[in-house]
């Protein structure tokens, strides 16, 4: 006669067996992706604040499959050398600025030419929808996350400026257009990446700068720099770029994620950038530093408009040389500035 764990073994291993079996049927969860995003500047700075947003959307819109760690400040790849890490593999994702490479990004550089852009907003947006529209070969290796601008630069000096007597020979760190429009002014202008900047101000090297304005707060230069001169001038790009192959090796949700938010940052940077940004910086420095907003003199305006509009011709003549649609590009450019000025 069998007893009764004799009846009931067999059961015993039945179940261990379904359970063994159901473990192997049970959809496995997806591993979790991790992705590095580097930048050169402060997490503060307006890039960095864009790339902590950016990073949690992407993590909220995947459900949290996907992880980005985020190294600003230079901590993993510098302005110089962020685009070849990310085909190097240093980092998954790197932002950086088209802008002081014009050699390498010849078509981003027409962005950076005096052509009125009145906000971050609008330029932003209409870097973003040219460079979408018109796939450049300069971007050929990389899959671009996003594109925005800063708003258009402007002189923050020691002394205050009102004429191009008062800039002649003045020190001033510039970069990408930014320097010839410098150049064209009469001004000594200095490249080097804004990071160098407030030490070279404390120690002489240069007298000032032009960029745009929310660098008086991230970068403390208005305890340096007593004036900002109302006289906008060119706009800096920024581009967050991938690896291509990186790019096609994600999942196809990630990467539809991904695709959503790319314009949508460029918006959204923008915005932040012109009111919470640059607005807040400039009420900043102006209770806690006493910052000065200096306007030019009567007739002034004219003469410096007519010194820096030759560029935009330049610019036209070399790309055209180099085999560019110069022209098709700056008609482009102008329709979609002119139609995001309407809707924004």
């Amino acid at each position: 006669m069998r007893t009764q764990h004799q009846y009931l073994r067999p059961l015993i291993v039945l179940v261990a067996l379904c359970v063994a079996w159901g473990g192997l049927w049970a959809p496995r969860a997806e591993a979790k992706i991790t992705l590095t995003y580097a930048f050169f500047a402060p997490a503060k700075s307006f890039p960095g604040v864009q790339m902590e947003h950016w990073a949690k959307e992407l993590e909220k819109r995947t459900g949290g499959e996907v992880e980005v760690k985020l190294f600003p400040g230079g901590t993993l790849l510098g302005p110089r050398d962020m685009y070849d890490g990310v085909l190097n593999g240093v980092a998954d994702i790197g932002l950086s600025c088209p802008s002081y490479d014009p050699g390498r990004f010849p078509l981003s550089s027409g962005v950076s030419l005096p052509v009125g852009f009145p906000s971050s907003k609008v330029a932003s947006l209409t870097y973003w929808d040219l460079m979408n529209e018109l796939k450049p070969a300069e971007f050929s290796k990389f899959k671009v996350i996003t594109m925005f601008t800063t708003e258009p630069g402007y002189i923050q000096s020691k002394k205050p400026v009102r004429s191009l007597a008062d800039l002649k020979g003045m020190k001033l760190r510039a970069a990408g257009t930014g320097v010839p429009v410098l150049q064209a002014l009469g001004a000594a202008p200095v490249g080097m990446p804004m990071p160098q900047v407030p030490e070279s101000i404390q120690t002489g090297v240069i007298e000032g700068t032009m960029t745009s304005r929310e660098v008086l707060r991230d970068f403390k230069l208005a305890e340096m720099l007593g004036n900002v001169l109302d006289y906008p001038t060119v706009v800096v790009t920024f581009a967050a770029v991938m690896d291509q192959k990186k790019w096609d090796a994600l999942p196809a949700k990630v990467k539809k994620a991904m695709d959503e938010l790319s314009r949508e940052m460029a918006v959204w940077t923008g915005d932040y950038h012109d009111n919470a940004n640059v607005g807040e910086a400039l009420k900043w420095a102006k209770k806690e530093h006493g910052l000065q907003v200096t306007e030019l003199n009567p007739g002034e305006k004219e003469k410096w408009d007519a010194l820096i509009h030759p560029m935009v011709g330049a610019w036209t003549e070399e790309m055209t040389a180099k085999g560019y649609d110069a022209k098709g590009f700056l008609d482009r450019l102008y329709a979609l500035r002119d139609k995001n000025m309407k809707a924004n």
